[in-house]
């Protein structure tokens, strides 16, 4: 076991050297850990003065996640030119017309539209999905799937969607609650009796909830470092590390004061997937792949990095630099941090996920009841940003009102969606590229889309 370790020690500092980034400032620890870019992007005003709440702690690197307060504004400046082409029809629903023969048409080809973002940004890869209702009225895919590669990406290769896994760990607790395994209430201090003693007193009476919505007061990100979790992996199950991760957290004061205030907390959101584990027995891949990827037909969803170091079967993670990092153990963050942010999968596969919130949103629920998708994107607390369970909430002109909203990354790869339920349709994008050319890039096909919809809808009419 000591040589397993020690040759884990070795690949961790070792295998990415000179990898995103020598320029990308890999960590001294030797991994790429979750991105938390500069939030530049537009709509920055809801982003200024929240920013230093959560601060680099000052004994070690830490995972840099995306802050949600940016997600929710993410893409304004792209929004704002759709938002003309789309007109004042603000309560109309736009739907997609059938063939002649009243078959769903394929797919429209949105190759072309991405093509030349993926160029200008000098990124890899993209792929994007527009839906409208239940159907994938768009796909797209552009590039390589590695840089000095040929082979090129398609719309059923996987990409890592990050925080995005946020939602679907929600969703899978909205299934435990309406089971009566959790419930919304649900505390730490019931959920974990055996951590009474060393539990804070503050976060006893966290809610699942709170949890869920970020206002549980729990650091933004894991502690001890992610090669100390890389390392864990070697000795212990997932799910023995989120018990482990949770006992070391919730023994220490809380960043702030529990059900106060927004805090985008990874520790969180793994705090919420062990408490599914431990109301179900299962572990929260387990649950994951039965609950949420089986019943939607998501055939290649799965965790970690996609595909395999020995073939470019699928496409590869590249840092800020556009440096690949090949697929394996480090290339992407440690299962311990599944919860909040280690899911991948197709845009095809991304997009069945991204209908179910769609239609459920409209009150055509599937797999929950209409009052739990309620729950699960109605904001909580009355503040700024507009956080709801998983769920970024934003006004938006195109969107026809409130729109839901989410990105995610870890440094290697980037994806965000939005969804505009009063206008029935959501749009997709991923890259197989971390840092702020990929967020600039996936910004500016989010818009396209959104300009290019809005174009046909009109010309249709």
């Amino acid at each position: 076991m000591r040589s397993r370790l020690l040759a884990a020690i070795f690949l961790a500092v070792t295998v990415h050297g000179d990898s995103p980034d020598s320029r990308g400032k890999v960590r001294e620890n030797g991994t790429v850990p979750l991105a938390l870019p500069k939030g530049t992007g537009p709509c920055s005003r809801l982003a200024r003065g929240r920013r230093r709440s959560i601060n680099r702690p000052k004994n070690g690197p830490v995972p840099r996640e995306r802050l949600l307060l940016t997600l929710v504004a993410h893409a304004d400046r792209a929004v704002s030119d759709a938002t003309a082409a789309e007109g004042t029809r603000h309560g109309e629903t736009l739907v997609r017309p059938p063939t002649a023969n009243g078959a769903p048409a394929s797919p429209r080809d949105l190759s072309a539209l991405i093509a030349p973002i993926v160029e200008r940004h000098d990124l890899p890869g993209m792929v994007a999905a527009v839906i409208e209702g239940e159907e994938v009225v768009g796909l797209g895919a552009a590039g390589v799937r590695r840089k000095g590669s040929p082979e090129k990406v398609t719309v059923d290769d996987r990409f890592h969607i990050g925080s995005c896994t946020k939602s679907m760990t929600a969703t899978l607790c909205a299934m435990l609650v309406e089971e009566g395994k959790l419930s919304w209430e649900t505390t730490l201090g019931a959920a974990f009796p055996e951590l009474a003693e060393s539990m804070r007193p503050e976060y006893r009476a966290v809610t699942l909830e709170q949890l869920l919505a970020h206002r549980a007061g729990m650091p933004g990100n894991v502690d001890r470092g992610v090669l100390y979790w890389q390392l864990r992996r070697l000795v212990a199950t997932p799910t023995e590390d989120r018990q482990s991760l949770l006992e070391g957290t919730v023994a220490k004061p809380p960043a702030s004061e529990p059900g106060t205030k927004f805090l985008y907390s990874n520790t969180g959101y793994v705090a919420a997937g062990h408490m599914a584990e431990r109301a179900t027995g299962k572990a929260w891949e387990d649950l994951m792949r039965a609950r949420v990827f089986d019943p939607l037909g998501m055939t290649t969803a799965g965790f970690g990095a996609p595909g395999r170091p020995d073939v470019v079967d699928q496409p590869c993670g590249h840092g800020a630099s556009g440096h690949p990092v090949e697929p394996g153990p480090l290339a992407d963050n440690p299962p311990v941090i599944g919860p909040a942010g280690t899911v991948h999968c197709s845009i095809r596969d991304w997009a069945k996920y991204i209908a179910l919130h769609l239609r459920g949103a409209q009150g055509d629920a599937k797999r929950l009841e209409p009052a739990t998708f309620t729950r699960l994107h109605t904001p909580v607390g009355d503040e700024p940003p507009r956080c709801a369970l998983g769920w970024g909430v934003a006004q938006r002109d195109w969107g026809g009102g409130d729109v839901l909203t989410h990105a995610g990354s870890n440094t290697m790869w980037f994806a965000v969606t939005w969804v505009a339920p009063r206008r029935d349709f959501a749009v997709l994008v991923a890259s197989n590229q971390g840092g702020d050319a990929a967020e600039k890039a996936c910004d500016e096909a989010a818009a396209a889309l959104i300009r290019d919809r809005s174009a046909r809808q009109q010309a249709s009419r």
